[in-house]
């Protein structure tokens, strides 16, 4: 279905929103051995009996094809590797021409074997959560003693069969002192891209483990300094604002990180789409709004025309203080975040302190 094309990241840009994603989620299971606190998932031991067969998650591949620009497919769960044809699906997806990255469960199951073979059937990037500087701190959060020393393990098997590391930290209040030594940890490691994940309370994720707005500030600003020292890329994800943060501080600072203020500005449902075992599609996965449910609908159908889908790329339509902030193009808030603590998902993000020029005017002027 369609002819094969390769896809370049750097070619994606802002103008791309309306018509393709940049990254599309693919939850290829729900099974996973691990039932770690913040999981969006609500994982369980076992398979769900209408998880999308290997024929309809071959569709679902080939439809993404057609994106006038074909996204990054990242295949994510529960745990991917319980799902026994996951090596074909990484085979098919990249012989279609599709840039193919993971997140499997750090479990006995990732071996090194395993690993090697995903790099042969042509998986693009390994990510892995490593959610702690120690084990105390990882393995609390995960529920699973030798959870931090397994996910070491994991990262060096990956690193020496050749296959690009992402690491993916949960940042919350069990861990917010340690960015410095988490970054320390990873120090040792050749990975490409840090991803610091801020909480967004869904599934088993919890509300008392969230971030203050204060708190999110602070951590920016220790963010930023660790971009300027490490070899590996920092991101944040579910927290648009540290790009207002960054253009902020180029203000004042015109030594910014080098390709700080190159990001391009995704969000929920912008550049960004999910699908889960059962086919439900949604802005996100931490945006669980269904807009349609493949097969019976076309992924990129509703990427490109559901009304929610539209709104979230439009940031005239956001409310509250997120509908006139001179950052609103550009960030917007977390989406996710807003939907779950108001139940809206075009409110005001309700962790950022930034006070817009529009309202901060009309402050002074009462």
């Amino acid at each position: 279905m369609g002819e094969v094309r390769s896809v370049s990241r750097l070619a994606y840009g802002e103008g791309d929103f309306a018509h393709s994603p940049l990254l599309v989620f693919y939850e290829v299971t729900r099974a996973c051995n691990l039932l770690c606190v913040h999981c969006r998932a609500d994982a369980q031991r076992k398979a769900h009996p209408l998880e999308l067969r290997n024929s309809d998650a071959r569709k679902l591949i080939d439809q993404l094809t057609t994106f006038p620009r074909p996204p990054l497919l990242v295949l994510t769960g529960g745990d991917p590797i319980k799902r026994e044809d996951i090596f074909d699906l990484v085979r098919y997806a990249s012989k279609k021409g599709l840039e193919v990255a993971m997140t499997p469960s750090a479990t006995p199951l990732v071996t090194g074997e395993v690993i090697e073979r995903l790099h042969d059937e042509g998986l693009h990037r390994f990510a892995v959560s490593l959610d702690g500087a120690d084990a105390a701190t990882h393995d609390g959060f995960r529920r699973v003693p030798g959870s931090f020393a397994r996910t070491l393990a994991i990262i060096e098997k990956a690193i020496a069969v050749g296959l690009p590391v992402q690491i993916n930290t949960t940042i919350a209040q069990h861990n917010v002192e340690q960015v410095e030594r988490i970054a320390e940890v990873l120090e040792r490691y050749e990975i490409v891209l840090w991803s610091v994940f801020f909480l967004v309370p869904t599934g088993r994720g919890l509300a008392g483990e969230r971030l203050s707005g204060e708190q999110i500030e602070e951590v920016f600003g220790r963010l930023m300094a660790q971009s300027r020292r490490r070899r590996f890329a920092i991101k944040t994800t579910e927290a648009p604002h540290y790009r207002r943060f960054l253009i902020q501080q180029r203000k004042d600072r015109p030594q910014m990180p080098p390709g700080a203020m190159r990001m391009v500005g995704t969000n929920d449902g912008k550049g960004v789409m999910f699908v889960s075992h059962i086919g439900e599609i949604f802005p996100s996965g931490f945006l669980p709004v269904e807009c349609g449910r493949f097969p019976k609908d076309s992924v990129v159908d509703v990427y490109q025309n559901s009304s929610l889908f539209k709104s979230l790329r439009d940031p005239d339509q956001l409310g509250g203080k997120c509908g006139v902030c001179d950052y609103r193009s550009m960030c917007g808030g977390s989406r996710a975040r807003s939907y779950a603590m108001s139940g809206d998902p075009l409110a005001a993000e309700p962790d950022c302190v930034y006070v817009p020029q529009a309202l901060e005017l009309v402050r002074i002027g009462s």
